[in-house]
């Protein structure tokens, strides 16, 4: 088995940040005048469903995405099953944020702190999030969690102490829903990533807790 970051990724966030964020994105989004009605009103069942309020005006990453229609319809599909799906939404955060943070996702990992701490997470466990599940302070779910996610970036696959504790609290259902839920994310921080897409001005990315 590949040995997972259980602990601290040290790593130089401006320079991150520079790396994927860059001089500005590598694909241009579309206005957001020229946005069909059906993929705003799809975006907002998505934010809906998040906890979060409608728009009238789309992100430049779902702007970005809109120009392959076949796969943004089904990455806000994928993203909607998610938020609705039946994981409890604040263990479901603590996974996205560690996924975000091992893939070094400045736009990720600032969107779902926010996320995050709608659902309960605090500011004090967020930063510990950096630092995985290694830290001390979480409960025996809690690092279960997180080093799934570790286990999975690293090895692709979790381990039986893992898989038996998430078994503890987690159904079937949950525990199917858990590897397709951390590669979505690590999918999405790839293509926010690779995209270079830019921060949005409440977003200050890694530096956010």
């Amino acid at each position: 088995m590949a040995q997972p970051e259980t602990g601290p990724l040290h790593f130089d966030v401006g320079a991150r940040q520079a790396h994927v964020v860059g001089d500005g994105p590598r694909i241009a989004a579309v206005a957001n005048e020229a946005v069909d009605t059906a993929s705003l009103s799809l975006l907002n069942e998505v934010r809906a469903a998040a906890g979060t309020t409608r728009v009238n005006v789309m992100p430049e990453y779902v702007r970005t995405m809109v120009k392959h229609p076949t796969l943004f319809r089904a990455h806000m599909e994928m993203g909607r099953a998610v938020f609705k799906g039946l994981i409890p939404p604040r263990e479901r955060e603590l996974a996205v944020l560690r996924t975000g943070w091992l893939c070094r996702a400045p736009y990720e990992w600032g969107e779902h702190v926010d996320i995050g701490k709608r659902y309960g997470l605090t500011a004090e466990e967020i930063a510990r999030v950096t630092a995985g599940s290694a830290a001390e302070g979480w409960g025996e779910h809690d690092t279960a969690i997180l080093r799934g996610v570790e286990e999975l970036l690293a090895d692709h696959c979790l381990s039986d102490e893992t898989w038996n504790t998430l078994a503890k609290r987690w159904d079937e259902g949950q525990l199917i829903e858990f590897p397709m839920m951390v590669g979505q994310y690590v999918a999405t921080a790839m293509v926010q990533n690779t995209l270079r897409i830019a921060l949005a001005r409440d977003n200050p990315g890694l530096s956010h807790r």
